[in-house]
């Protein structure tokens, strides 16, 4: 046997042990999908039972692993390796190789970026023993920590996002940021999750929303506009002509009241609350912003309008600041 098919055959005998997927090297005949394996500068052919678009995936996080599984290499420990992950670094194979050595199951996941405002050990440990055996977390550095769930169908991310920041709060008095990421197909796109929940922490502070907990969904619009050149972004804030806006803008108290009545989804009473106002003192206000720009934010429509100027607002205030 040649040193290179003893190699192959000692990395689909850990294949299979760790993932149940027994790859062959005789076809067994109907019905199985054909892989292509690179080891030792060598190539073999490769047959897994099924066929369709789910044996497809696992011929494809075969070969990745057996391509890259050389011997010689030692994989970072399990805290490194999920933090590279999670930044995205060594592609699917990678996430794929962590699966399997941790003899971890795959599905469908979310990430979550916790950013406390101080005893990041203890929030770290306390986090750890509320998550399932199956969830992962890990220090990024002295400020945050990475949170991977895989879903339950029972408790969404928001949910689960509130879960979090209320028992950081409620069993250690610690006020924290929570970014939620959408939810990806297997654990080997995690890392685009966990992006979109450190995008959600950092735009949500760019609002004044820090220390509460926030999905990347909410900000959308945000991240669509950040990306159009700061002289279009110019040109859109002339084009809407609102006069008198940058008069509610540079006033901190109106400016306050009409953000917590767009975050409470137009409700005066919610927003009350939240504010601990008195309804007639909030609307005034909103009749004083009505009078300014001639927005009426309790119409949809403008405060859909308003909402966009805001947005436009600050990132131009942020483009400002970073020159």
């Amino acid at each position: 046997m040649s040193d290179s098919l003893g190699q192959l055959k000692r990395i689909l005998k850990d294949i299979r042990e760790k993932t149940g997927v027994h790859v062959r090297l005789v076809p067994a005949g109907e019905g199985e999908t054909r892989l292509s394996l690179e080891s030792c500068g060598e190539t073999f052919d490769g047959w897994i039972d099924g066929t369709g678009e789910e044996a497809g995936r696992t011929a494809k996080l075969v070969e990745y692993f057996v391509a890259n599984a050389d011997s010689r290499a030692l994989l970072p420990d399990k805290e490194a390796h999920l933090k590279e992950i999670l930044l995205g670094e060594g592609g699917e194979w990678y996430a794929f190789r962590f699966i399997t050595k941790y003899a971890l199951r795959d599905g469908a996941c979310f990430a979550l970026d916790v950013v406390p405002d101080k005893r990041l050990d203890e929030c770290f440990d306390l986090l750890r023993n509320c998550l399932n055996d199956s969830d992962l977390a890990v220090k990024m550095d002295r400020t945050r920590i990475a949170v991977v769930r895989f879903s339950d169908g029972e408790q969404s991310g928001d949910e689960f996002g509130q879960f979090v920041w209320q028992s950081l709060y409620e069993e250690l008095g610690v006020h924290a940021s929570v970014g939620i990421g959408c939810e990806v197909a297997s654990f080997s796109e995690i890392a685009q999750s966990y992006s979109q929940a450190v995008t959600a922490v950092r735009v949500s502070a760019m609002f004044r929303d820090a220390g509460e907990v926030h999905s990347y969904r909410e900000y959308l619009l945000v991240r669509m506009l950040e990306d159009v050149p700061r002289s279009r972004l110019e040109e859109y804030m002339t084009q809407f002509r609102i006069g008198g806006i940058g008069e509610v803008f540079g006033d901190e108290e109106l400016y306050e009241t009409a953000d917590a009545f767009l975050e409470s989804s137009l409700n005066l009473s919610e927003t009350s609350r939240q504010l601990f106002m008195h309804r007639n003192t909030l609307m005034y206000r909103l009749d004083k912003i009505e009078r300014i720009t001639g927005l009426n934010i309790r119409k949809f429509s403008d405060a859909v309008t308003f909402r966009i100027l805001s947005v436009l607002h600050r990132l131009l205030a942020q483009g400002k600041e970073e020159v």
